[in-house]
């Protein structure tokens, strides 16, 4: 067969995006073609920097092309990336691509701990992330990315005062601690609350981010009706851990974002603390507060289960310390990094498959 730029594209249209389930070339990621001699140049652009697929799709490409023209070329294939987002155009966040809230039903499951681990592992696999801490009384963002004394600064845009995020391990951070001495209790009530929520989505200068995570307080209040009312949310994470009383709250935060009026995707469930496994004995699973009730959750809802993330010594020192435990390596850091590519996944997946996100609108 001749080697043509439209031979090349029909080639590489028999290759498919093993989660969208669509060939490259309709899903416009091949780009960039040049063919001089027998060196062809192209680029695939994938959905995310974090897709853990990335050498797949480059050997089935390879494979594909070998089938047809033989091994008398040189392939040269550069894989990048662009994340996808169906985000309408908006004054507010109008270059975040996706807005991804954590939330559970309850206090005490790992919620903020699995937000950051998940926001730096996303950065650290090439994203833009922001982090926003939207537990006004319970703030633990600053402690957890160790800046708790630092103070964001402010800067006029036009006739608006905008506050800069404080930056850290490649993530955006705004909390509701940095605004307020440590040792204050803040004893808001729920439209107090609300606002502070509003002013750190509409009058912090975000920037251009792939995906700004927004850690929900527990429970379903306010906060959250003022988040889905705010912006188009792009999905839900649910964070659980396997115990029966955990999982009857978080099915009241995922029925939450299921009713109608509120109609946000679930991208899924982590379980958190899903087992033990002592230091010294790596290959044991003691399953202390139960065994896989986030995956039996995600099944009766049909929701992707994002993972599992055990509990260890090392993910609470990492909290405590302000050194996010995705930077360990070993169990800590493979089980958040395969989370974030789970996520940037079901993100990709939701954004080819299902319709825009809209602000809802709810009538009292």
């Amino acid at each position: 067969m001749k080697l043509t730029k439209d031979s090349l594209l029909k080639t590489l249209s028999r290759v498919q995006d093993p989660d969208l389930k669509k060939d490259l070339v309709t899903l416009g990621m091949i780009q960039k073609v040049a063919i001089d001699g027998n060196k062809v140049n192209f680029d695939v652009v994938l959905t995310t920097p974090a897709c853990p697929l990335k050498e797949v799709i480059k050997n089935n490409c390879l494979e594909v092309l070998e089938e047809d023209y033989g091994k008398e070329y040189e392939w040269i294939i550069t894989m990048s990336s662009q994340v996808t987002t169906v985000r309408e155009a908006t004054p507010i966040l109008p270059e975040v691509k996706n807005i991804i809230a954590i939330a559970s039903g309850k206090g005490g499951v790992g919620k903020s701990t699995t937000a950051v681990n998940l926001a730096v592992a996303l950065a650290d696999l090439g994203a833009k992330v922001g982090l926003i801490d939207a537990d006004i009384s319970g703030p633990s963002i600053p402690t957890m990315f160790n800046v708790e004394g630092e103070q964001p600064t402010v800067k006029k845009i036009g006739d608006k005062n905008v506050i800069i995020p404080i930056e850290q391990y490649g993530v955006k951070l705004i909390s509701i601690g940095f605004l307020t001495p440590a040792e204050s209790a803040v004893v808001w009530r729920g439209p107090m609350a609300s606002s502070a929520l509003r002013q750190f989505i509409s009058d912090v200068d975000w920037g251009e981010l792939d995906y700004l995570l927004i850690d929900l307080p527990p429970g379903t209040s306010d906060i959250h009706l003022t988040m889905v009312q705010t912006v188009p949310v792009t999905g839900a994470i649910i964070v659980t851990t396997p115990q029966k009383v955990a999982l009857a709250d978080a099915t009241k935060g995922l029925t939450m974002f299921r009713q109608p009026q509120i109609n946000v995707p679930v991208l899924g469930v982590v379980e958190n603390m899903a087992y033990f496994s002592p230091e010294e004995l790596p290959n044991n699973k003691y399953y202390i507060f139960g065994k896989e009730g986030g995956r039996k959750l995600a099944s009766k809802y049909e929701v992707p289960f994002l993972g599992e993330i055990p509990i260890v010594q090392s993910i609470r020192e990492s909290g405590d310390t302000g050194y996010p435990a995705v930077f360990k390596n070993g169990l800590t850091k493979d089980a958040y990094t395969e989370l974030a590519e789970t996520v940037a996944r079901q993100v990709a997946i939701r954004n080819a498959q299902d319709s825009k996100t809209k602000k809802v609108e709810i009538t009292t």
